[in-house]
């Protein structure tokens, strides 16, 4: 096959896949995948968040350069810039794929400035390495952080048989079978599902323990429990609007605070470590 052909048919392809994305683009979000390399800086592979840790020390050495090159005290920039160079330098042997995202210039420039107590270029060039730094994270931070640092619930069982995700949508239905319960004054009906409920989320705690060493009953807390008392009282006399505002309390302690942590982030987790292919992005109903 001819140059020319071949030259002509990537074209084709490469304007059709083009199309495919601008012609969604209103539905479609692009994501850079993170290397696989990172994974053995973050836990479970590894016993602490070592990149994540790196990160912090890169903040705080560029940080305490910035500050004594203001104070013009060239003794502590050596310091803390030797500091700096090296965890700088030790991203690309932990993330071999972004070497070539280090700029090495910049970092040979500032050595150079501290050599010659040059501090106001200090200050330049700590800013160009801090807008590699965000050029970086703008690309790839969001998504490294649900890859690597969201929780895994899936393998999570309640009572070591029934999976967290059923646990859940239980839960669930529970809220809604008081609240349907309430609305019709089927007042035996509701505390059924209402102790159903009760039941439901102190097992739910028993897993929460797991990861929630701290307090001695992290679920459901203090609050969810008084929460919980409350609504028990009012299932049994007070007005629709008492029930439903007793029920709204229960639903954002007990269920909404706990999603805007985990589920967001398990969700997002799950969404990225998603995997499609051009023939399911082709079969996609957009």
């Amino acid at each position: 096959m001819r140059w020319s052909v071949v030259v002509v048919i990537f074209a084709l392809l490469l304007s059709a896949g083009g199309w495919l994305l601008y012609s969604h683009q209103s539905r479609v979000i692009v994501l850079k995948e993170p290397p696989a390399s990172l994974a053995k800086w973050y836990k479970p592979q590894n016993k602490r968040q070592v990149w994540l840790h790196t990160m912090f020390k890169l903040r705080r050495e560029m940080l305490a350069v910035g500050i004594y090159a203001k104070a013009q005290d060239g003794e502590s920039v050596q310091k803390w810039l030797a500091k700096l160079s090296k965890d700088y330098r030790k991203i690309a042997d932990m993330a071999p794929e972004w070497k070539g995202r280090l700029d090495l210039l910049v970092m040979a420039e500032l050595q150079n400035s501290a050599d010659d107590n040059r501090f106001d270029d200090i200050a330049k060039q700590l800013t160009e390495l801090s807008e590699n730094c965000t050029a970086c994270h703008g690309e790839y931070r969001a998504v490294t952080a649900m890859t690597y640092r969201a929780p895994d619930f899936s393998q999570l069982k309640i009572n070591g048989s029934t999976p967290l995700k059923t646990h859940m949508r239980t839960l669930s239905e529970q809220v809604n079978r008081i609240n349907i319960a309430a609305i019709d004054g089927k007042t035996d009906a509701a505390l059924d599902a209402f102790a159903d409920l009760t039941g439901s989320m102190n097992r739910l705690g028993g897993i929460c323990a797991d990861c929630h060493k701290t307090d001695p009953q992290t679920y459901p807390d203090a609050k969810m429990s008084e929460a919980m008392a409350t609504l028990g009282q009012s299932l049994r006399g007070d007005s629709l609007n008492d029930k439903g505002q007793a029920l709204g309390a229960v639903a954002v302690m007990a269920c909404a605070t706990c999603h805007g942590t985990h589920r967001l982030s398990y969700d997002a987790k799950q969404l990225f470590n998603g995997k499609m292919g051009l023939r399911d992005l082709l079969r996609h109903s957009f």
